[in-house]
């Protein structure tokens, strides 16, 4: 079968494990299970309870009695709370309590008199796996480990999937193989004593958008500052991204406050139209204490670059791997100057803003107050009147939807007005897609149809979850190749605490045509300095990734040449090849690619393990 544990020592930043229920057959199991180097937390009765990789600062457990807890990731719970906590527990349900008020992110695992609840974020930033193995039911917070040992490859239906551009909701969250069940965000997986029976059980609901941002923005503030503490409290040297935009800003300063000594690390764009490190350096002025490091633009990787040497064992395609070289690059010469651990501003832009699809329900509910707003929405992204209201006047429900988007997976890309005012993105497919590829997205698509809801009904809400639960996934890749490279990294936006915090506040003032992220600038005040909070737009990268297709065409081209999905009949090869011949073509500068590319690089990493 397809060995998928790596044989080096994890790090910070990367763990990873199984966890089995307190019963015989379930410890055979996981004998199986572990590799050298791997770690082991038993049950109370001794046999094995998680069996993988984590380093010591990373999990805090306790025991008491026939129950066990334990906190996997960054979560500032001490273990004599959990044991009193572990002490007081006397049913699995209470567990949701808890799981909403620790701040961090991490996996929470419990056991009680032999049954098992596992569970990550509802940000989709850690998620959790199941699969009947040897008779019994395993979680795991990885797909692919659950697929190592059950010996099994990808399925083709689910990778057909993964060519959508881009995959709603719910076939954006399954697992590429068919036998590993996937846990959604907000559940979490309960297991019986004798592993034989699993079932999803909800944990977690987002707030309903209530609450005026006056209120609001002291919270949003709180939150934010105890997700950044929770990185800095132990002090040590931490390094910031700090682009100059509202979101890297925020967790700078906020770093800045902490008993850490701070890094800032600017990259300036390529396009001398960029002001990225303008606004940097406006930062810094108010930085005093803070070293600032500023990197060659030249030196920056473009997007699409080393994709044909991408080593990291990932559990699904990732459209991160694009950028994976941008994101990396600069991280051992920050390890190099002490740091220990890297904060992004990545997710700001997913919580501190919204989607303008908030205003189909309040054209409803407040028509005056929505017209006003709808006509500046039309101004500054030029939506044209008769697509806005087309748009405004669909009411069709998400299962309809998905439907629709069945029938129409050729059709050109959906006009920027229906994506905002709509439940998402239509997915789509392009020339490069087999027939028989399409046969069997359409075939997921439908058959979802016939069952799914959305994640509100409150489209705005639902596309905003969307939304974070796909930067969650992508954060979670790029966090295990962050530890990889030696410097692990995180992203304080995207913690539960704060992303709750943001969901809370009126979509009114959540997203305006006439204020840049008022939420996020609310919230910092005080914590940064005005002339800080002025910034109204952000850089794009344009630059990069054009340039990037066309200095890496050659690698592109033999990308296609002896392609994974060819062979299985998913792609023409002939015409990926001659579109990388030819990379000024119409339309792949919209990123119409990267999801075949995302699955092309995740194949070609599979067949780079080693078979045992």
């Amino acid at each position: 079968m397809t060995e998928l544990h790596e044989s080096a020592g994890t790090g910070p930043g990367d763990a990873h494990f199984a966890v089995f229920t307190d019963h015989a057959e379930a410890a055979a199991v996981a004998r199986s299970f572990t590799r050298p180097g791997d770690r082991t937390l038993p049950h109370p009765s001794g046999r094995p309870w998680l069996v993988g990789r984590w380093h010591d600062s990373e999990v805090v457990a306790a025991t008491a009695g026939a129950a066990a807890l334990a906190v996997v990731g960054c979560c500032p719970v001490d273990a004599e709370a959990l044991r009193r906590r572990a002490a007081r527990l006397r049913d699995l349900a209470e567990l949701d309590a808890l799981a909403r008020s620790l701040p961090g992110s991490f996996h929470l695992v419990a056991a009680l008199d032999g049954r098992i609840r596992a569970q990550g974020t509802a940000s989709g930033q850690r998620l959790v796996f199941h699969a009947r193995i040897g008779g019994v039911q395993v979680a795991a917070t990885r797909a692919d480990t659950l697929a190592a040992a059950l010996g099994i490859d990808p399925d083709p239906g689910e990778l057909a999937v993964r060519l959508l551009w881009p995959a709603p909701y719910p076939l954006s969250e399954r697992s590429v193989w068919r036998a590993v069940t996937a846990v959604p965000p907000q559940d979490a997986l309960v297991v019986a004593a004798d592993g034989r029976t699993a079932r999803h059980t909800r944990w977690w609901t987002p707030p309903e958008p209530v609450r005026p941002l006056t209120d609001a923005a002291p919270l949003i503030r709180a939150a934010l500052e105890e997700a950044v503490g929770a990185r800095t409290a132990r002090g040590g040297v931490v390094s910031c991204d700090l682009s100059g935009g509202l979101d890297s800003t925020s967790v700078c300063f906020l770093a800045d406050r902490s008993p850490a000594r701070v890094v800032a690390s600017t990259w300036p764009g390529r396009d001398p139209a960029d002001t990225d490190l303008h606004w940097a350096e406006e930062a810094v002025r108010h930085l005093p204490d803070v070293e600032h490091v500023v990197w060659d633009a030249d030196a920056s990787p473009l997007v699409y670059e080393d994709l044909l040497t991408i080593d990291d064992l990932l559990d699904e395609p990732t459209i991160g791997v694009m950028d994976r070289s941008r994101v990396l690059h600069h991280l051992p010469a920050l390890a190099a100057r002490g740091s220990r651990l890297h904060l992004t501003g990545i997710g700001g832009d997913h919580v501190a803003w919204c989607s303008e699809a908030y205003y189909h329900r309040l054209l409803r509910t407040h028509p005056l107050f929505a017209l006003r707003r709808l006509r500046g929405f039309r101004a500054l992204w030029q939506w044209p009147l008769a697509g806005t209201a087309r748009a405004l006047t669909d009411s069709r429900p998400y299962g309809a939807w998905l439907a629709r988007a069945a029938g129409r997976l050729r059709d050109p890309l959906p006009p920027s007005v229906a994506t905002g005012l709509g439940w998402g993105m239509a997915p789509r497919l392009f020339g490069w897609v087999t027939p028989e590829a399409e046969r069997m997205a359409r075939e997921a698509l439908l058959d979802a149809a016939g069952t799914a809801r959305p994640l509100h009904p409150d489209r705005g809400l639902h596309a905003d979850l969307e939304q974070i639960r796909v930067c969650g996934r992508i954060l979670r890749q790029w966090d295990r190749m962050a530890a990889r490279a030696g410097l692990p990294m995180a992203s304080p936006f995207l913690d539960d605490r704060v992303v709750e915090a943001c969901l809370a506040v009126r979509p009114g003032d959540r997203v305006t045509p006439w204020r840049y992220k008022p939420v996020l600038t609310a919230a910092m005040r005080g914590v940064v300095p005005e002339p800080c909070l002025r910034r109204a737009n952000k850089a794009t990268a344009s630059m990069d990734a054009s340039n990037g297709l066309r200095e890496h065409r050659a690698d592109l081209l033999a990308l296609w040449e002896g392609s994974r999905l060819e062979q299985l009949g998913l792609v023409d090869g002939a015409e990926l090849r001659r579109l990388a011949r030819r990379p000024a073509t119409r339309g792949l500068s919209d990123a119409i690619l990267y999801s075949t590319i995302a699955t092309e690089v995740w194949l070609r990493g599979l067949a780079r393990v080693p078979q045992s």
